[in-house]
């Protein structure tokens, strides 16, 4: 089983590796990282490169496409290049899956019109226009494509999908083996959660972003115009 975790400028690095870290130790597979062009690829902070082994015209048809979130999602999701190649892709995958704004990039390629989706709660209300029903569950199925909310709902997605392919033994030693047991000093993961001020000054901040009025760098490494 191929699975092929899609690279582009300002990608966010979780979105990538946690689910790579979970899904290529699932027996007889092989990850690849793949971009447009092989080699170095920048992260949203421009401190972390990933290298892409593989173009895209040399990896056409992976068992599962995986497509990272970040700030560079604006970009790939209007690229005919990376739209093509996500077409042709899930054209013969068996799952096809992102992670945070990585939805995105696939509903621009017009893959998840009238499908449940989630992405990074910032960027829920996009998916719209994009033919998506957005919905702020962590992990969502809709047939052979699974959407993850923000950055770290990605390793959710890939356990969830370890049991569906594996079997939920084989999930369960993984989660094992990574030691995946989250216990986070502050109950703040969700706007449900943190609380309002915080909420609030990124909700303003992605307004005007999306206004055109500021722009946003990576700040604290979840930016509201992912």
């Amino acid at each position: 089983m191929r699975i092929a975790v899609l690279l582009y400028d300002r990608f966010t690095a979780l979105d990538a590796v946690g689910p790579y870290e979970l899904l290529a130790r699932l027996p007889g597979s092989e990850c690849v990282f793949v971009a447009k062009e092989t080699g170095a690829v920048r992260n949203d902070q421009g401190t972390l490169a990933l290298r892409a082994d593989r173009s895209l015209a040399e990896v056409p048809d992976p068992d599962i496409v995986l497509v990272p979130g970040g700030p560079g999602s604006r970009e790939a999701m209007a690229d005919p290049e990376i739209l093509d190649w996500l077409r042709d892709a899930d054209a013969s995958s068996t799952w096809t899956t992102s992670v945070c704004t990585g939805s995105l990039v696939l509903a621009g390629a017009g893959l998840l019109s009238g499908r449940r989706a989630t992405s990074h709660w910032l960027a829920l209300d996009e998916l719209v226009p994009l033919g998506a029903e957005p919905t702020g569950e962590r992990v969502v199925f809709d047939g052979k494509y699974v959407t993850a909310a923000g950055v770290s709902a990605g390793i959710d997605m890939a356990l969830h999908l370890l049991g569906r392919i594996a079997g939920d033994a084989t999930a369960q030693t993984v989660q094992l083996l990574t030691e995946y047991d989250p216990q986070p000093p502050y109950d703040a993961g969700s706007p449900d959660k943190a609380p309002a001020a915080i909420v609030s000054r990124w909700r303003d901040r992605a307004e005007r972003v999306l206004a055109r009025e500021d722009p946003l760098g990576s700040g604290a490494g979840v930016t509201s115009r992912r």
